[in-house]
């Protein structure tokens, strides 16, 4: 478990008490499904995740799965009651402790328990989970999650899951809620003899039956559900050793057959990546595990330390520029985007759906510096501004607390152009270089609230980033500063802001850089010579309009 659940109860009410004062304008109706799977229930909030081990074999030929989860936990305090999660139509068939077998009561996803033995405070215990059945299956993998069920061209099966936001009990049965990340993990798979799992982690074992083949990889350090998955095929392996920060890491492709001389070409791209986001965030999080960049027949995902690889190995976003400004064509979307979130998702990962911009924003971000690491800063700002043209402003980049919903998907690129507008406030690259690896050094192994993230920055900066923060991540509102000139005068204020938005800006007037303080009220700037032009420096992501 990466957070108490104390700090959990905290950070989400005072999150809460922001949804209450009307900053946010959520007017979704939402279930008790919702609340039990977005919610800390009493069910699940008395045990703490220590272990788990999945252990199952996948059938591509009936798209059928079977098996179990082990699953270890630490008695925080007594309760008789656990909530296991886990979505039709799978079934669970049985569950035991200590192998006595258990009643269990359902409602929808979650499933609820009864413990036979008393479970005192500081124990730790296990219960296995049997389950079996025909998973969902994704339509549109990876933004319509369940198990993808594919034929490569040589007609193999072609097989992989994904599952964020739907979550990770689409597939197997956990504790599904972002608060709480097992510890450690083993992943068992079995699959047809000619087929190859490739999971999280490092393979530790392959065990060979008559017409099977089980794959036993381990995790040995904490992960989030969603980012555990099961990829299956027609695989070949390459590999290399980077020298990173923490010393050697093992750099492992897994890859169709028929892909393999393509794969070596673009897959260069990696270690570039690991050395442009180790010098931005700081070390490669799981060094333990290594890093694995792996085949599947959709686009691509987070998979900590299995970064899941369908771009058809192009550069850009399916070989298009998200940014329309060149920038977006020099380096592989999925590979730089993807494996950024080893940093924000794996690493430091949400305390509650609703903060999914804490994953995004970051992530979308980590674009533009590679850009600045690579080809400068000029290239990177244009990269980014360039995104700026996705931004829909339909709601609010935070969503409603829990109820697993995100927010906008806004959180990818006005996140981004939001942090790029406060590297500007911070005017120091390289404060700014050390705030963002002092993130991965505070939050290491972390599942964090948005108020947490803000507290740092404001500190580390030394800027109180309340209503900023308010600004763009609870409002669909973008400041706009309205000025008028009259000869050697201009005059500017702030509208559409929340309150006390006070934000400084770098302007133009005249060629010359200068920076104002506008607020909700009009101030004026005064120069020595009539003033013949007057532009925003176009860091900063706001809207400016004259007035007459």
């Amino acid at each position: 478990m990466k957070k108490t659940l104390l700090l959990a109860m905290f950070c989400l009410s005072a999150v809460a008490s922001a949804q209450n004062s009307g900053l946010f304008n959520n007017e979704e109706q939402f279930t008790r499904q919702d609340t039990l799977r977005g919610s800390i229930t009493p069910e699940r909030a008395w045990w703490d995740l220590n272990y788990y081990h999945l252990d199952i074999a996948v059938e591509p030929s009936k798209k059928y799965i079977s098996g179990k989860n082990t699953i270890r936990y630490k008695v925080l305090s007594s309760n008789q009651t656990l909530q296991v999660d886990l979505q039709p139509p799978l079934k669970i068939e049985k569950v035991t402790q200590n192998d006595k077998e258990l009643t269990f009561t359902s409602e929808g996803n979650a499933h609820f328990i009864q413990l036979k033995e008393t479970q005192n405070k500081g124990d730790f215990n296990e219960v296995v989970v049997y389950y079996s059945g025909h998973p969902k299956e994704a339509v549109r993998a990876p933004w319509d999650g369940g198990f993808s069920w594919k034929k490569d061209e040589n007609g193999n099966d072609f097989v992989a899951t994904s599952c964020q936001g739907l979550g990770a009990s689409v597939w197997w049965p956990n504790k599904d809620h972002m608060y709480d990340e097992v510890d450690s993990m083993k992943i068992s798979v079995t699959v047809p003899k000619n087929l190859m799992d490739v999971s999280n982690g490092r393979l530790i074992g392959v065990d060979e039956h008559e017409d099977t083949k089980t794959f036993h990889w381990f995790v040995s350090n904490p992960i989030n559900n969603y980012g555990v998955n099961v990829n299956i095929g027609d695989y070949v392996n390459f590999s290399e050793k980077y020298k990173g920060e923490k010393g050697p890491l093992d750099m492992d492709y897994y890859v169709l057959s028929y892909n393999l001389e393509k794969a070596k070409q673009q897959f260069t791209q990696a270690p570039k990546m690991m050395e442009a986001f180790e010098h931005w965030f700081g070390p490669y999080p799981f060094y333990e595990d290594s890093f694995k960049l792996v085949e599947v027949p959709y686009l691509g995902m987070e998979h900590q330390s299995s970064v899941t690889y369908g771009n058809k190995y192009k550069n850009g976003y399916l070989g298009r520029d998200l940014s329309q400004s060149g920038w977006g064509l020099k380096f592989d979307f999925i590979i730089i985007h993807e494996s950024g979130h080893e940093w924000f998702a794996n690493n430091i990962t949400n305390i509650d759906i609703a903060d999914m911009w804490i994953h995004e924003s970051f992530t979308a971000y980590s674009e533009n510096l590679y850009l600045d690491y690579y080809y400068g800063k000029e290239a990177s700002a244009e990269y980014v501004i360039g995104t700026r043209k996705a931004i829909q402003n339909d709601k609010p980049i935070i969503g409603p607390y829990n109820v697993n919903k995100e927010g906008s998907g806004d959180m990818y690129y006005k996140g981004a152009n939001m942090l790029h507008t406060l590297r500007q406030l911070v005017e120091d690259d390289e404060k700014w270089r050390s705030i963002l690896r002092g993130l991965g050094e505070e939050f290491y192994h972390q599942t964090v609230s948005t108020q947490q993230i803000e507290n740092y920055l404001s500190k580390q900066s030394g800027i109180d980033l309340t209503a900023f923060f308010n600004q763009y991540l609870r409002t669909v509102k973008i400041p706009t500063l309205e000025y008028t000139i009259n000869k050697n005068t201009v005059k500017y204020r702030y509208t559409n802001i929340v309150d006390d938005f006070d934000m400084p800006v770098q302007v133009l007037i005249d060629g010359n850089e200068q920076w104002i303080y506008p607020t909700k009220s009009w101030k004026e700037f005064t120069s020595k010579a009539p003033i013949k032009m007057f532009e925003v420096d176009k860091d900063f992501y706001i809207l400016s309009k004259l007035v007459k």
